[in-house]
């Protein structure tokens, strides 16, 4: 449910066509509210200097990392932004997703009727929030797009770096970081369909086990590990994660984020490291 709205027209905002289908993120965190300016239809424009003249409209952009400050902060949720074709905008922060109007007004955009919806944010992903809305507050980045990735760099030397896709990450291959349970980043699996393994760490300790992938389930095997002793934190972790080897697992991957859920009710997340 979107509960935030505004339209604040005294307060317009507004950038080049280069950079518009990819401010909203940088301007609401969790729960936030925003607006921009008179909705109309959006299509492609001029691209502005150090850009490469393509239309926006219809492209999801994924966002990859942000870096403020000199500190980049690898994106740990699903977070886009999509310029539609009626004059709309869509897209999620990664914690809490928006939506409103759009136009072209030559070669700039206005964005206009921003909702957000107003889900408390925990953890690694209301982190990333955060540093997505530092990045450009108050700013209008220079843009870069090649070969299917953008890149926004602000006047003090902010960066936010995108790139083009819609289809789900698949998930042979990947390196699905574990996001909850929360193991300080260091929990990671990968599924390899030639061996027919999965393997990665638990967050203290390397893992390596059989995995048959068929008709929406994993049967993963008994699980090979090293025998580090870690903080007591990540030990913990390590036992919850433990719970999905020898046992049949439901998986569902929406775009580059990843649930796995085990018989015995455990859940993990996992995002796509780009």
């Amino acid at each position: 449910m979107y509960t935030h709205r505004h339209n604040r027209r005294k307060r317009r905002t507004v950038l080049t066509v280069a950079t518009a289908a990819l401010f909203v993120p940088f301007v609401a965190a969790c729960g936030s509210e925003q607006a921009g300016a008179d909705a109309g239809r959006a299509s492609a424009g001029s691209a502005t200097a150090g850009t490469a003249e393509q239309s926006l409209t219809g492209i999801r952009w994924n966002v990859d990392s942000v870096t403020v400050d000199g500190t980049t902060h690898r994106a740990t949720s699903d977070a886009y932004m999509i310029l539609t074709e009626d004059g709309g905008v869509e897209g999620s922060y990664g914690c809490n997703s928006f939506r409103g109007d759009s136009a072209l007004d030559g070669d700039r955009v206005r964005l206009d009727l921003l909702e957000s919806t107003a889900v408390a944010c925990d953890g690694p992903g209301r982190e990333f929030d955060h540093a997505l809305l530092n990045a450009f507050t108050d700013d209008s980045p220079r843009a870069e797009v090649k070969d299917g990735r953008l890149t926004l760099t602000s006047g003090d030397g902010n960066t936010v770096r995108f790139s083009e896709g819609g289809e789900d990450t698949p998930l042979y291959g990947t390196k699905w970081k574990i996001v909850s349970p929360d193991s300080a980043g260091r929990a990671h699996l990968t599924f390899d369909e030639k061996e027919g393994t999965v393997s990665g760490s638990l967050g203290c300790n390397k893992v390596n086990a059989d995995a048959t992938v068929r008709d929406g389930h994993i049967t993963v095997g008994t699980p090979t590990t090293t025998r580090m002793v870690c903080e007591d934190s990540l030990m913990n972790t390590e036992k919850r994660l433990l719970r999905l080897f020898d046992a049949t697992l439901s998986y569902r991957v929406d775009h580059r984020n990843m649930t796995l859920t085990s018989e015995n009710g455990t859940t993990v997340n996992a995002f796509a490291t780009a």
